[in-house]
């Protein structure tokens, strides 16, 4: 993910010194210098007066910096803007500057001259721990009025495993049982919800990106209403465009999401990128699709492994869901589980293309059929997360309450199978 910084120094050489090196770390996003104390607070507050996900994550005090004395300046933005890591760069490596500097509220100390390495080390840390205080903050007064909804991502092990369709099912399911339901595509560039739907569109999500207040209205204008009542907000028809979804621009599109639905779904794909990662990062949800087959694990273990060296999300609050799932097969639920050390869902869906591939080839996944085993096992899956309204009386499973055409079983918290059964046919 992307890591704004800004550099405060006086001296212009060094201060481009430090922007070259701050153009050679990866996934870095250097901001313009400023000149003096008061700049620097002066812009804080600027960004601050926008938004908290303005401000960036690291900022980096010169100790030559002034009129304000470097640890003065550092307490100050300590202070005033606890979302913000800073680090004291200074040729003093003593421990009683460093003890001085840390109880002033810095976040790391850089040696001058600055080398690559520890600068990157150094910018990393404070990232994380700018990172960690916004997950702790939230977002107060920024999210827009209305429901806070749950978010469930879907992803990918690898291209090809279902991932769309389930999260088309998911979505279709938890709207057929009465609530309000968005579902959003942020494979940006390769996204196909459009067309498991049958949906043709002027708008999509990276026309959201450059707005920098989403409000109800603006959101509603990028939102599709499909027949079904699910609100869908659609990759952009052109992959190129992809490019404009930035994670800050996610986080904001998440959060009114959030707070406009009561259930989100969000389509990943399989390319993790910063907007979908940070979809990822904040979802009540994060679902991980996979099938019974070695590539395909692997998969979900690299997947797994990048996310937790991200610091995206840990492997144990990761849900795996296993599709295309027979009982003869080597690679049982259990052992994906073992594999990847995330929680297997109990609902393994089945391997029935023929069931899904006359609504496939229409993009017309909305109509397919309540018979079908695929979509009985997607929709229990839905019941399992808690994605649906369970009818008023209901046990852990039973019908919904819905459209008389598309009449599907939603399961409380039903397993198809137990791990006995599945041990048993390993």
């Amino acid at each position: 993910m992307t890591t704004r910084i800004l550099p405060a120094i006086g001296d212009p050489e060094a201060a481009r010194s430090v922007t070259t090196l701050l153009s050679r770390l990866p996934d870095a996003e250097p901001c313009a210098p400023v000149a003096d104390s008061t700049q620097l607070v002066d812009t804080l507050a600027r960004l601050a007066g926008e938004s908290l996900d303005e401000l960036p994550e690291v900022v980096l005090v010169h100790e030559r910096i002034g009129p304000v004395p470097a640890l003065e300046l550092v307490r100050e933005v300590a202070l005033r803007f606890p979302a913000v890591g800073v680090v004291l760069m200074t040729s003093d490596a003593s421990p009683g500057l460093f003890s001085a500097a840390m109880e002033s509220g810095a976040r790391g100390l850089a040696v001058l001259p600055l080398s690559v390495e520890e600068l990157a080390h150094r910018v990393q840390t404070a990232a994380q721990w700018s990172a960690g205080v916004r997950r702790h903050l939230g977002t107060g007064g920024e999210e827009l009025p209305g429901p806070a909804g749950t978010v469930v991502t879907v992803t990918g092990a690898k291209g090809g495993v279902g991932t769309t369709v389930t999260a088309v099912q998911l979505a279709l399911a938890a709207r057929a049982s009465g609530r309000t339901v968005a579902l959003a595509d942020m494979d940006v560039q390769t996204g196909d919800v459009a067309s498991y739907l049958d949906v043709q569109f002027r708008r999509s999500i990276a026309d959201l990106a450059a707005v920098s207040d989403i409000s109800p209205r603006v959101l509603s204008d990028a939102v599709f209403s499909h027949p079904t009542g699910l609100a869908l907000l659609l990759a952009p028809g052109d992959g190129e465009r992809g490019e404009e979804v930035t994670d800050r621009a996610a986080r904001q599109i998440v959060r009114a999401l959030r707070s406009r639905y009561e259930v989100v779904v969000i389509d990943c794909g399989s390319q993790m990128h910063g907007a979908n990662a940070v979809a990822v990062e904040m979802a009540d949800t994060a679902l991980l699709v996979t099938t019974p087959d070695v590539v395909a694990v692997r998969g979900a273990k690299r997947v797994v492994r990048l996310w937790d060296r991200l610091q995206i999300r840990k492997a144990e609050e990761t849900i795996t869901v296993v599709n295309r799932h027979t009982r003869g097969t080597e690679i049982q639920p259990p052992l994906i589980q073992k594999i990847t050390g995330t929680r297997v869902a109990g609902t393994a869906i089945p391997a029935n293309f023929k069931e899904l591939q006359g609504a496939v080839d229409s993009g017309r996944m909305h109509e397919l059929d309540a018979k079908s085993t695929v979509k009985q096992a997607l929709w229990g899956l839905a019941g399992e997360l808690g994605l649906v309204k369970l009818p008023d009386g209901g046990g852990r499973s039973g019908r919904f309450r819905g459209d008389r055409s598309d009449r599907g079983s939603i399961g409380g918290r039903r397993r198809r199978g137990d791990s006995r059964e599945w041990e048993g046919a390993r």
